[in-house]
Order: structure tokens, then sequence, then C-alpha cells
């Protein structure tokens, strides 16, 4: 991880081999459920909806979402990019039986050429952990566009503040989390998300669940 900017790492560098073993108890059990109001069971369906036989996960967290997801081939080549090695075994470890490519990257700054292009790429829990202003951290897309094929499929989902609902317990721990640098999404809203989304995408669609979006993007528009 020493080989990428120091500003990415908060959002990544608290995932360690301790962490990771509570995380789907912790984040994907009882924060999605009762925290963000979004139960990971939304988030399997997203995955179910638009994932290919040719996927790019990137911010691969354990691989939760990959081992529960129904692809629509038995053989799917499947990649993770992550800037953490510990996400990454993790995650190939969990869906050894798909033999996943592993790359070790830096999203937000531009992608290995040889990485090659897929029918989709996932974004799951990714943007609220990457630094600065919905603007800013964007340029994630504008990476991902020259690795799509043709009808390819962007999709995830993060979690918002803005007029998104959020109890008090959800206030709180975004405050502690943004603090830390773990989040930065004081200024993420909906309406931030669709317009970075707009500017690169003919086609997006973003579903609110709780203070949580699902989002897809289809059909980049060329510069």
């Amino acid at each position: 991880m020493d080989s990428f900017p120091d500003a990415h790492k908060p959002g990544y560098a608290v995932y360690s081999r301790t962490s990771l073993a509570i995380y789907d108890a912790l984040v994907l059990g009882l924060s999605n459920r009762w925290i963000w109001r979004c139960p990971s069971s939304h988030l399997v369906a997203l995955y179910d909806q638009h994932v290919s036989a040719k996927h790019l996960d990137i911010g691969v967290g354990t691989g939760y979402f990959l081992d529960k997801t129904r692809f629509p081939v038995a053989d799917p080549r499947v990649t993770l990019l992550d800037p953490n090695r510990e996400c990454l075994d993790k995650a190939a470890a969990r869906i050894a039986r798909l033999n996943p490519v592993t790359v070790q990257a830096d999203a937000l700054v531009p992608w290995p050429k040889d990485i090659g292009s897929f029918k989709t790429i996932g974004l799951n829990y990714v943007l609220h952990c990457l630094p600065g202003t919905m603007t800013e951290k964007a340029v994630i897309f504008d990476h991902a566009v020259p690795h799509l094929d043709e009808g390819a499929t962007v999709f995830g989902s993060t979690i918002l503040q803005g007029d998104a609902p959020r109890s008090g317990a959800a206030r709180k721990l975004m405050q502690i989390y943004n603090r830390k640098g773990v989040f930065s999404n004081e200024a993420d809203t909906q309406d931030t998300l669709r317009a970075e989304l707009e500017k690169r995408f003919a086609e997006v669609t973003i579903e609110r669940i709780g203070c949580v979006a699902l989002f897809s993007a289809r059909k980049p528009r060329l510069a």
C-alpha cells in the first residue's frame, strides 16, 4: 500500500485481517440493517440484477457479494481490484472456485492498461470511502469508461448524507467515520451522485434505500 497516494489511504488502510474477520457481521449485518437502513439483501439483489460473465469488482471487501450473487454462467471471468492486499486475499480466497484475477491498484489513479475490458464493473460501498467531493471522487468513473465493453454497465452503492434519511445513530457514526477518514461523504448527496453519473453516461438509475444509494449507469457519453 506504500506506493499509493497518502491522501487515499484512510479509506482503505483500516481494513486489516482483524477488522475483515468481523466485517460481515458488523457492517453487512448490523450497520446495513439497523444504522444505514439498507439490509444487505438489497445489495445482493443489485449484484444479481447486473453482474455479468466478465466482471471487475473494485473495493472488494471480504468478497461477500461476489460469493452470494448468481453469475449468469458457471465460469465467469472475475477480476478484483483493491489497493489493500488483505482485502484482495480475503475476497480471492472466498471465491477461489471462480479463479479470480487480483490487481492491487488504486482506482482513483489511471488503472493498469493491461487490466482488460469488462461487461460489468462493480463499485459497492466504494464512493463514500474515497476522499474529496463527489466531483473529485467521480474521476473513478472516468478511469472505468475505457475498460467498458459495448453495452457494459457500471453499478454499485454508496452511503449518502444531505437529505438522505438518517437516524441519530447514523449521523453520529458518520461523524466518527468522517473524522477518522474512513468515510469522506459529508458533501455526498443523491443529486451530486446523479449529476456526476449523468455527465458520463446516457442511462442512469438511482434508488435510495435508507441512506444508501444503489445506482447503475450505461452508455458512456463520448468526449
